[in-house]
Order: C-alpha cells, then sequence, then structure tokens
C-alpha cells in the first residue's frame, strides 16, 4: 500500500467519526485553529470565540494584548504553524482540566506521560507532561505567558526534565497556543519538538463560578471541581483590573476489578486469536492448555500466601517441597489447586497445593485518586499614556494517591544500588539477590552478637523445620500489610512585569518570574530490610498468623518513607521591539532582548543506602539527583514585509550555560501569499537540549534489570557448565535464570543534543468563513543523549579480557551452586555513564480544517479539524544501524511501551443557538502493530505478540456529546456524555503502562460511558 493510499484511508477513517458525532450534536466555536492568528488575551465579552478568530482575522478590542507564540514581534501571522485552543473550547468538549485538553492534542504523541501513569510504576509519579511529535516530554517546552516554569522534581525515567501540567490554574487560562515548529531561537533549550505557552487572562470582572461533577455509567470513577473568581476594574475605564481564583478538584481512585475483562485479571486465556489463546499470568496458575505452571521459587511475583521448603543446615537452596506455611488459613484472597500427580513429578520443589492468585483482581489500580486545590491572583494598572505594570501569583497543590500489592518479604536487590547476597546478624542469613530469604532455627533476643544456639536461644516459632535442625526459606508477601504510594506537589509562582511605548514605533517589556516545586513523596507497606531481618532473628514477626501481628510491629517492619524534592526557577527578560524603516509590504520590524535565568533541582534518594545494603527498603526506586545553573541569553528577530505577497523573518539566540557550554540558534522563516486565498509558509531552524540534571548530575543512578538469554554468554563460558547458547535451555538455573542490572551513570561531559527543524505548509481560504490547511515537519536530533551499549563490557568479562572503557562490571558474590573451578560468576551489574551518540529523526504531516456559517435565524454552525500523520521516527545508531518506531509500540526507552501510532485526529462540530449550543467531537487514535524494534524485533514483523492478538492493534475511535443552556446573563448550565457508544480501548497486552490496554491511545475510554453535569454562575 503506498503512502498516499494510507494517507487516504486514515483520513476516510477520521471523517467516518465525525458525521456520528456531527447528528449527534454539531460542533463547537473552532476547538482548535492554524496560522498563527493574532490573539487577544482579555477575556472575551461578546458571541462566543467569534467568527474571527476561526476566520484568521484579529479580534479588535481596546487595551487587547497581541501574543503570538513563537516570535516577539507583533504581527498577523507567522510562518509557523500555531494550534490554539481556548478554555470555552474545551467547555464546549465538555474536558474538565486544562491537562487533560493539552494530552489529546493531536500533534501530542508517543511518550506522553498522564496521570494514570502514577497508577502504573511512573518513575516520576504523580505528574503530567506532554510529547510534541513523539520526541519525549524533555523536547517539549511548556511556558507560562510566556514565561519558564520549574522542572517537576521527578525526572521522567530518571533522565527527562519537563514541566508538570497539572500545576495549570485552570479557571484563569484564556488559551493554549501549540508552537508545533521548533522555536528556540525565541526561547532556549528544550523546544526541539515546539513550544505549550499557556496563556492566563489579564483581566476579570465580577464573580463567576463553577460546580461539576461526572460519574461513569459504571458508578465509578467520580470526580466534581469547584471555582469562584472575582474581580473588579476595568482596564480602560478605571486604569486598573484585580482579580482572585480559586478551585478545587477531586478525582477518585478506579481499580482494574470494576472494569471488566481482560482489564480486570492476570489471566489472559480468555483472549484468543485464530484458535491462540494468550498467557495465564496469575500467580502459580495453570498456562492456556489448564496443565500447572512450573513453580519458580526464584519469581519476585509471589502471591499473598507464604510458603516455606526446608533448608539447610546452613547457606543452601531448598532440599524439599514449598508448602503453605501455615494450611489453616486456606488461600488467601485466592484459589487453591492441588498439583496432579505429574505435576509433582515434573516440578520437584512446587507444593502439593498452590494458591492461585490475580494480582490485577486485587489490587490493581486504573487511576490514582487526585486531589488539586489552588490560588490564583492578578493585579494589573495602565499609568502614562500607554504604559502597563502587573503583578500575578499562584498556589497550586495536587496529591495523587494510589495503592498497590502486599508488601513482600523477598525480592531482588533494589535497584540501583548492590549489596551482598548475604547479611548476617547472629547466624540469621539473608539472601539478596537471586536466591531466598532463610527463616533460622533458633531466635534470640534483640542485639544478640554472637551466633544463636540452642544454649541462649529457643526454637524459632515461625519454622516448621526448625525441630529437625533446618532453616526454612520463605516465600510470598504479608496479606494484611499494603504498599500505598502518595506524592503531594506544591507549586508556588509570582510574576511581575512592565512594558508600554517609548514612542510611537518602538515598544519595550520587561518581565521576571520566580517559581518553587516542592515535592513530598510518601510511600508506606515497603519492607524495610534490616528490620525485617531484626523481627525474623528475634522471633518477633508472626509469619504464621500474620493477623496477629500488632500495628507497632508492621510499622517497624514497614516504617514509612518520605521524603522532599524541591525545583526552583527563577527568570527575568527584557526585550525592545518596533519599525525600523517601511518597506513596500509595511514596516520592517526588530526586536532583541536580553535574559538571565536559574534553574535548580534536588531530589534526594527516598532510599538511599548510605548505610549499608540493608538499610533500606524493597523496591522502593533510590534514584536521586542535584544540580543547578545560571544561564545568560541574548536574542533578536526581524520580519521584512518585502512586498505584500511575501514576508521573511529571521531570528537568533545566544545561550551561556556553565562549565563552558555556549549555543547559538538560528531560524529562519517566509510566508508567500501569491493570491488572497493562499498562504505559503516555512521555516527553517536550528535547537539545542541541555544535559537534564539527571543525565549530567545524578547521585544515584538508574538501573533497570536485564534477564539473562543465550546471548548473553559466549560459547566459551557456557562450556564450562557443559552447554552452549543453542543448547542454552539444558544450561543449569544459575546461568539460565540470571538478571543483571543495567546501571546508568550521569556524565557530566555530557554535550547539548542538537535538532535541524524544517516545516512547510500551505493555507487556504477560499471563502471568509472556511479554511484549509497542510504542513509537513522534518526534525533530525544529533548527539541524542543515551546508554552506553552494554555488550562489549559483558563480553570481555566472560571471555576474561579486558573491560573497556567507560565500563564497570560488578561480578556477583558466591553462591551456593557450585561452579566449575576456575569459573567467573555471573554479572550481577553493568555500570555505564550517558554518552552522546544517536541520531534522531522524525517527519510528519499535520491537517487542519476551520469552518464557520451562519445558518440563519441566529443559529451558527462550525467546525474544526485537526490530524497528525507521522511518515517516520527513527533511531540512528553510530555504527549505522536504524531502528524504526512509528506504527509500532517502539521506543519502549521513550514510550514505555505505549508505542508512536502514525495517526491521531480530533474532530468537534457545533450547533449554537444562542442560548442553547450542543457539540460533538470525534477522537481518533491509530491503531499499531505489536513490534517494537528497540526489543529486538523487526520493523512491524508482530515480534512482541505470543499469537494471542492479531498482529496490529485496532484503531479506536471515540465520540463526545456536550450541551449548554444558558438560564439567563447570570447561569448556564451543561452535560456531557463522553465515549457515548462505551467503548472500551482496545485490547493489548503487550504494552506495561496500563493493563491490558494503551494508556496513551485508552487512557480516557477506559472510564467507558462518562458523565459530567455542572452550573456556571457569573454577576
Amino acid at each position: 500500500m503506498t503512502t498516499m493510499n494510507r494517507l487516504t484511508r486514515k483520513a476516510a477513517l477520521l471523517a467516518a467519526a465525525t458525521p456520528f458525532a456531527l447528528l449527534c450534536a454539531g460542533a463547537a466555536p473552532a476547538a482548535a485553529q492554524e496560522t498563527g492568528t493574532i490573539l487577544p488575551t482579555a477575556p472575551q465579552t461578546t458571541a462566543p470565540a467569534d467568527a474571527n478568530v476561526a476566520n484568521n482575522q484579529p479580534q479588535e478590542q481596546q487595551g487587547a494584548d497581541i501574543v503570538v507564540t513563537g516570535t516577539l514581534l507583533r504581527t498577523e501571522v507567522t510562518p509557523s504553524p500555531v494550534t490554539v485552543v481556548t478554555a470555552e473550547n474545551l467547555d464546549q468538549r465538555g474536558i474538565s482540566t486544562v491537562q487533560e485538553g493539552i494530552q489529546r492534542l493531536a500533534s501530542n504523541n508517543g511518550p506522553a506521560l498522564t496521570n494514570s501513569f502514577s497508577a502504573n510504576g511512573a518513575f516520576a509519579s504523580g505528574a503530567s507532561a506532554i510529547s510534541l511529535r513523539g520526541l519525549s516530554t524533555n523536547s517539549t517546552l511548556v511556558l507560562f505567558d510566556g514565561m519558564r516554569a520549574a522542572y517537576y522534581p521527578l525526572a521522567d525515567d530518571g533522565t527527562r526534565n519537563f514541566v508538570d501540567l497539572n500545576t495549570i490554574p485552570d479557571d484563569i487560562v484564556e488559551n493554549i497556543q501549540v508552537l508545533r515548529d521548533g522555536a528556540s531561537s525565541t526561547y532556549g533549550a528544550d523546544a526541539i519538538a515546539g513550544v505549550v505557552n499557556i496563556i492566563t487572562k489579564k483581566q476579570i470582572t465580577g464573580v463567576k463560578g463553577r460546580a461539576e461533577a461526572g460519574i461513569s455509567e459504571r458508578g465509578d470513577a467520580s470526580q466534581y471541581r469547584l471555582s469562584l473568581t472575582a474581580g473588579i476594574g476595568d482596564l480602560d475605564k478605571d486604569g486598573y483590573n484585580a482579580y482572585i481564583s480559586g478551585f478545587y478538584y477531586r478525582q477518585a481512585q478506579l481499580f482494574n476489578r470494576q472494569r471488566p475483562y481482560p482489564y480486570n485479571s492476570d489471566d489472559y486465556r480468555g483472549i484468543s486469536n485464530n484458535g491462540v489463546q494468550g498467557s495465564n499470568n496469575v500467580v502459580n496458575g495453570l498456562d492456556a492448555d489448564g496443565n500447572y505452571q512450573a513453580f519458580n521459587p526464584i519469581v519476585t511475583s509471589t502471591g499473598t500466601n507464604l510458603y516455606v521448603a526446608p533448608s539447610g543446615p546452613g547457606l543452601t537452596n531448598p532440599v524439599g517441597r514449598y508448602q503453605l506455611l501455615n494450611p489453616s488459613t486456606g488461600c488467601i484472597r485466592s484459589t487453591a489447586y492441588n498439583l496432579t500427580a505429574a505435576d509433582l513429578a515434573a516440578n520437584p520443589l512446587a507444593p502439593r497445593t498452590v494458591c492461585q492468585e490475580d494480582l490485577t483482581q486485587n489490587y490493581g489500580v486504573i487511576n490514582p485518586q487526585i486531589q488539586r486545590f489552588g490560588a490564583s491572583a492578578r493585579f494589573t494598572a495602565r499609568f502614562g499614556d500607554s504604559n502597563e505594570v502587573f503583578a500575578t501569583a499562584n498556589f497550586i497543590q495536587t496529591d495523587v494517591a494510589n495503592d498497590g500489592n502486599p508488601a513482600v518479604l523477598r525480592g531482588n536487590a533494589p535497584a540501583p544500588f548492590y549489596f551482598p547476597r548475604y547479611s548476617t546478624q547472629g547466624n540469621i542469613a539473608f539472601y539478596g539477590n537471586n536466591t531466598i530469604l532463610q527463616l533460622p532455627v533458633y531466635v534470640c533476643p534483640r542485639g544478640t552478637t554472637v551466633a544463636c544456639t540452642a544454649a541462649n536461644g529457643t526454637l524459632n516459632p515461625n519454622n516448621p523445620f526448625a525441630a529437625s535442625g533446618q532453616t526454612a526459606a520463605l516465600l510470598g508477601r504479608l496479606p494484611n500489610l499494603q504498599t500505598r504510594d502518595e506524592t503531594r506537589t506544591r507549586g508556588y509562582r509570582g510574576a511581575l512585569g512592565i512594558k508600554g511605548d517609548i514612542s510611537d514605533k518602538w515598544r519595550y517589556n520587561v518581565t521576571a518570574t520566580g517559581m518553587h516545586v516542592d515535592l513530598e513523596r510518601r510511600s508506606t507497606g515497603y519492607v524495610y530490610i534490616q528490620h525485617l531481618l531484626d523481627l525474623i532473628n528475634d522471633g518477633t514477626l508472626n509469619f504464621i498468623n500474620p493477623a496477629a501481628n500488632s500495628q507497632a510491629t508492621l510499622n517497624y517492619l514497614a516504617p514509612e518513607a518520605r521524603n522532599t524534592a524541591t525545583s526552583d526557577l527563577v527568570q527575568a527578560d527584557a526585550t525592545i521591539n518596533g519599525d525600523l524603516f517601511q518597506l513596500p509590504g509595511g514596516p520592517f520590524q526588530v526586536a532583541a532582548g536580553v535574559g538571565v535565568r536559574y534553574e535548580a533541582v534536588d531530589a534526594p534518594s527516598i532510599n538511599s543506602d548510605i548505610n549499608g545494603g540493608t538499610q533500606r527498603y524493597y523496591t522502593l526506586n533510590g534514584f536521586a539527583t542535584k544540580g543547578s545553573r545560571t544561564v545568560y541569553s541574548a536574542y533578536g528577530e526581524v520580519n521584512a514585509p518585502i512586498i505584500d505577497q511575501i514576508v521573511l523573518s529571521a531570528g537568533g539566540r545566544y545561550d551561556r550555560y556553565p562549565n563552558g557550554i555556549d549555543n547559538f540558534s538560528p531560524k529562519f522563516g517566509a510566508i508567500v501569499k501569491p493570491i488572497r486565498q493562499v498562504t505559503l509558509r516555512g521555516t527553517y531552524s536550528r535547537g539545542f537540549r541541555i544535559p537534564s540534571f539527571g543525565e549530567a548530575n545524578a547521585t544515584f543512578p538508574t538501573t533497570g534489570y536485564v534477564t539473562a538469554s543465550a546471548n548473553t554468554y559466549p560459547d566459551s563460558y557456557l562450556a564450562n557448565y557443559g552447554c552452549s547458547q543453542a543448547t542454552f535451555s539444558t544450561c543449569p538455573t544459575y546461568v539460565r535464570t540470571a538478571s543483571y542490572g543495567a546501571t546508568s551513570l550521569s556524565n557530566a561531559n555530557l554535550k547539548p543534543e542538537k535538532s535541524r527543524s524544517f516545516t512547510g505548509g500551505i493555507v487556504l481560504q477560499p471563502t471568509r468563513n472556511i479554511t484549509l490547511s497542510a504542513e509537513y515537519y522534518n526534525i533530525v536530533k544529533t548527539d541524542v543523549i543515551t546508554t552506553a551499549n552494554n555488550a562489549p563490557a559483558i563480553l570481555a568479562y566472560y571471555t576474561g579480557q579486558a573491560i573497556p572503557a567507560g565500563y564497570n562490571v560488578i561480578p556477583d558474590v558466591a553462591d551456593s551452586t557450585p561452579r566449575p573451578a576456575g569459573t567467573l560468576p555471573r554479572i550481577a551489574f553493568v555500570q555505564s555513564g550517558f554518552i552522546n551518540a544517536n541520531t534522531l529523526r522524525t517527519s510528519g504531516l499535520d491537517f487542519g480544517i476551520d469552518a464557520n456559517f451562519r445558518l440563519g435565524n441566529g443559529i451558527r454552525f462550525s467546525t474544526n479539524a485537526e490530524a497528525t500523520y507521522i511518515l517516520k521516527l527513527e533511531t540512528e545508531f553510530p555504527d549505522g544501524s536504524v531502528e524504526r518506531y512509528d506504527g509500532t509500540l517502539g521506543n519502549f526507552n521513550l514510550t514505555a511501551g505505549s508505542g508512536t501510532p502514525k495517526w491521531k485526529g480530533v474532530w468537534t462540530s457545533t450547533l449554537d443557538f444562542g442560548d442553547f449550543l450542543l457539540s460533538g467531537t470525534a477522537n481518533y487514535f491509530d491503531g499499531y502493530d505489536l513490534s517494537a524494534m528497540d526489543q529486538g524485533t523487526g520493523y512491524k514483523d508482530c515480534g512482541l505478540n505470543d499469537g494471542s492478538l492479531p498482529c496490529r492493534v485496532s484503531s479506536y475511535v471515540t465520540v463526545d456529546l456536550t450541551a449548554q443552556v444558558r438560564v439567563n446573563d447570570q447561569f448556564t448550565f451543561y452535560t456531557t456524555v463522553q465515549n457515548i457508544a462505551d467503548r472500551l480501548p482496545p485490547i493489548d497486552t503487550v504494552t506495561y503502562g496500563a493493563h491490558a490496554y494503551n494508556p496513551v491511545q485508552g487512557g480516557e475510554g477506559i472510564l467507558g460511558r462518562y458523565f459530567k453535569a455542572g452550573v456556571k454562575v457569573g454577576f
């Protein structure tokens, strides 16, 4: 199928969804628009959202500001493509928060970070971030009124700095301008993929309020929103305006068990494709054929029940079958299965009865609990003939919480720290890395420093094998100790500014802003390693009857982990712009500016091992970073209307960073208008991204665990065990079941990533009320910061060669499993620093339709659509090899397995009867192939599919319907039905950011049919 055929087919699918929305509704005043229109920041007081904006005509209001993201000049159009979403547009689409509206942008793709990720293991839990062009959260710059905001203190995956969208004060937002073009010449670093500029309201008069509530058709996932804003003064009449605004928002936690199969289960056997059933991931469950899955004593995902097996004496592996520690309790929140004779013969360590537990059904969380509240204030005053000063202050607190699984008593060494496998206190042995926790024969009072024996201790009441002199290998979770993670983010922001006219042709603008974010993390229910050893050593933790443990004992076993991370930003900018001389097409405009900013992040580890390997928790991530920098900038821009039909522009920015890092970013643009109905435009720019604090300044690194495969070891090493890569399944468990930690170390000598960006497009306006646009974009990033390839270090270690420079290999500690004499231990950790190595390329097309018609008798119909198609997204490595990701689940390293769909689109239409408005929106999310080249598959070869799903996850369309009724000038009632067809997301059991579906493709759709209702008041 050719590219054009694919384009036609996808456009047809999107178009097919829209008539349904139009039949159910009609449409809102344009939900988004193109072409970089002049936008007033003062609130509208006339007809809703009006045709002026939709028709690309400036709205002239006395005292209105002119804001065009991406330029310093006052100009009606820019060569860069700009999407504008107003607060009214979001209302008409039934969207409750600005962050939700930004997430739904067609140009937001791939590695976006949604609030639902907080419930599914997000590194930067509690936050939301946008990823324009699929280039990740660190390549999209988010601004507030043209000024930067402080980073979220936790970096995405420990490396990518971003601005949390939850810090946006929803009720004072006027519009959101999305520059879909690199703009480093105006704003500096991080704008490689584009800019999101949130414009707040300049003045508000009177009292305005809102009350809204929502709930799914299933009676869950409730949310509500309250807000109140009051303002006095009119800038034009009184010379000043002041307002204050406050809001409260709450979203209830949603569990997997509240959604139908397969979103509520680890058992995928009910999923079938051409007779192939899915796997059963229930702990100790049955496979697709109904056969018992081999009991693996090394797995960390053990169920809630506790199992023990006889071991020892001494530090040995189990010498007998596992058994339920307390058979009288039965299986807790699980189903018993009695192994058959064949099962027992094939699994010598398996217990005779296993408890099949579906952890997702019992504990899985889809969306976390979210509570947000805040207050904002602004004062604006005019003085002289044309001068204006303003001051703003914002405070927002966001609380995010989600419940987890019961506390695990045995797990792999917590990332990213290595601690010895055996930690002893008396004769207590803790097996840390890939072996088992042991319960001793004797227990002694806490503080005993000599070996605990029959002479000074008593038989361990928790060890059923103690009387025979054997230790007990222990696996499982405590049923009455559940993990829970909470974040509390507080954002404080203030801004000051003064601007005015120097003369009739020259203007000045001076702004300053400061922002502080503090993030408190609180985790409960996580077992503290040394405290567990203490309780095992003195026998005070009751394993046989966990319910008998006092709260004080549980608190000692799992003390609350709490710490605070902070992020700060202080910025000041001064610009001057004006008309230098006249050209045939208009004035030659010039702008220049200087700026300075300070930014800092201090994110200490919540799980440090500075006092030793056992002085920490299981599973809590220990990443930490600390850094600060001051950046000095100078920038300028010119705009030359050569003739009426041709406008050229150019800009450049110089940024000076510490340690001798500097960068110059140029940008060039052109607008050609051969006739009134046709506008051609294009830009060329160079940008950069400065290394993040996590990449350059991490005090504790990140570690990901890699499961060993046949390719991990050379045949020369496997020969010591009598096997080879070809016969890897016959190798001993010691090498077959190994995993090693890939630890990424920060590198203070990293260079900035560089980018080259090109856009070109056409805007057609056959009539004043219809606008069509198409844009092409092409972005290339070089010196992309990435982790090193660990294969050379691994090969060198196992072949006895010198470890290459830049790597550090940490061998595993001694193991009770015998190794042939002279054979090296397996690898525990490979450490390597971040490097500048790769080249990333992406290209695609944007399409827009905007139309607005008066149908007579006070009726207006408007329709707006925007869609983005990714032509290609790929990474080229230093050896010349290429990985391509568009249309697949890649790049896992950036997207958390949520993939890079080729198409994304939204189409909104509205019928406006004056006092009654009916709006419908169709949301289109493209399908993708279950492959990812960065996971070892070919391009679109279905390589990640186990056969239980079609090779391509299907596309996903939802339709929303909103109605508003204006009772009078003071009251407007509205209601919204989202996902009116109650279509749940397509099944995807490969993506790991959510359970059985893609969280970016179906993040809102998983709620099913959802109802909202509210009232807006104004006096």
